[in-house]
């Protein structure tokens, strides 16, 4: 639910008018009538309340004209509509519009959390595609490829199999972590993990390995994949003002 603010002054004659295109807009959305009204020149209200003509309806912050605040903000305002007419108050639809505009730190918070299921799967992967050095025969030949690259060999196998199944769980548990798409994707992304784990380390298959690797990567993506937008359930409805 966005945080809505409706500006006024007392005497404004356009205020039932906003009002009532206010609660229009909300419906039109499928929104609940609830809202928080500000007297301009009441001494209890906020000192951005003064930087915005009556009647102002502001919607997470941001004025729905796009206006921005000002010092010497006039008392009344004027909304130029589509069709060019002028009109002391927002129409509905220009309210909508602003209710339906998702907030730009919303839309950051949820990239960042994207990114970040997406890097929690990287390990998982890395893991997975890790051969398991458990011929001793081959361990000169990667010990002479890491010495070309200027590392030293360490036999990692012992730590793989842990290893793995911290990162396959690291994965799940960003999947179910405030999940756009249900619980499918994790569903999806227990058979993933269980295919990696039982491909690499019980029946030894790269076909069941690299297959577990592309159904979490799918899970993942998936889950990541923005939801279509719906209306917020109702809330208390606002007192009649």
């Amino acid at each position: 639910m966005p945080k809505i603010e409706f500006l006024y002054d007392r005497d404004c004659p356009n205020v039932d008018d906003a009002r009532s295109q206010l609660r229009r807009a909300l419906e039109r959305v499928g929104l609940a009538s609830d809202w928080t009204e500000w007297e301009r020149n009441d001494s209890r209200s906020p000192a951005y309340a003064r930087q915005f003509g009556s009647p102002t309806v502001l919607v997470d912050g941001h004025d729905v004209a796009g206006e921005p605040p000002a010092e010497d903000a006039p008392s009344c305002r004027i909304y130029t509509h589509r069709r060019g007419r002028n009109r002391g108050v927002p129409d509905a639809d220009l309210i909508a519009a602003a209710l339906q505009q998702p907030d730009p730190g919303s839309v950051r918070h949820e990239a960042t959390l994207t990114r970040s299921k997406l890097v929690a799967l990287l390990p998982t992967i890395g893991a997975a595609l890790l051969p398991k050095l458990t011929c001793p025969a081959c361990w000169p030949a990667y010990a002479g490829l890491l010495s070309a690259m200027g590392l030293g060999f360490v036999d990692y196998t012992p730590w793989l199999l842990p290893a793995t199944t911290v990162f396959v769980v690291v994965t799940l548990v960003a999947l179910a972590w405030r999940p756009r798409r249900g619980y499918a994707p994790l569903a999806l992304g227990v058979l993933a993990g269980a295919l990696v784990l039982g491909g690499k380390f019980g029946v030894d298959s790269e076909v069941m390995t690299y297959a577990g690797v592309a159904l979490l990567v799918a899970a993942s993506v998936w889950n990541s994949w923005p939801a279509r937008s719906s209306a917020c359930p109702s809330r208390r409805s606002a007192e009649e003002r």
